[in-house]
């Protein structure tokens, strides 16, 4: 089972960074972390000090056992964690592809990208997040201790934190048309 979540784990890095690479061929810089988006790199930290807790103990390597202890080792919450990362993960990809060239990791002041609202966006003005934070609690379901349980909860407060970020960013941007969306599509769900 934690064989599963793993792949599903390593899929969603190899997403994020095939289309970054793909937007930095067409001249795109996916990832804007730093100025002004500090918050965005605190994000990225600890999604990856999650992701090292989440395999470390599968793969042996150096975590704190007082932290590593599990919370449960029940076969029906391993099977609902991939079934959460999974749909996450089609949720995800489609996302991606609907978002094409406007997918960045942080805040791009100078975008000259139309607002999306089509697909995921209609039904979540933040879907990717959403996806993240699904994928997330599917992989604590697994790798449940202390450690994933702090990270998770900091992942959703950092999340929302950059969520509120972006939709500042959105209005003054946008204007009228975001107002109009956010008018008619949830934050979250």
């Amino acid at each position: 089972m934690k064989s599963i979540i793993t792949i599903e784990l390593a899929l969603l890095l190899i997403m994020i960074l095939s289309k970054a690479v793909i937007l930095r061929r067409n001249g795109i810089t996916a990832l804007r972390v730093g100025k002004p988006d500090k918050n965005a790199l605190a994000l990225i930290l600890i999604i990856g000090c999650f992701i090292y807790s989440a395999i470390a103990r599968t793969l042996s390597l150096p975590f704190p056992s007082i932290a590593g202890n599990s919370f449960w080792n029940i076969k029906i919450l391993n099977l609902l964690a991939i079934l959460i990362c999974t749909v996450s993960l089609i949720w995800f990809g489609i996302t991606l592809i609907i978002f094409g060239n406007s997918f960045r990791i942080g805040i791009d002041v100078k975008t000259k990208e139309k607002l999306i609202t089509k697909g995921t966006f209609a039904i979540s003005r933040n879907p990717i997040f959403i996806a993240f934070i699904a994928f997330f609690f599917g992989i604590f379901l697994t790798y449940s201790n202390l450690i994933t349980l702090s990270f998770l909860i900091l992942l959703m407060i950092m999340v929302h934190r950059q969520i509120i970020k972006e939709e500042d960013f959105l209005k003054k941007h946008y204007k009228k048309e975001y107002e109009d969306y956010s008018a008619k599509v949830k934050r979250y769900l």
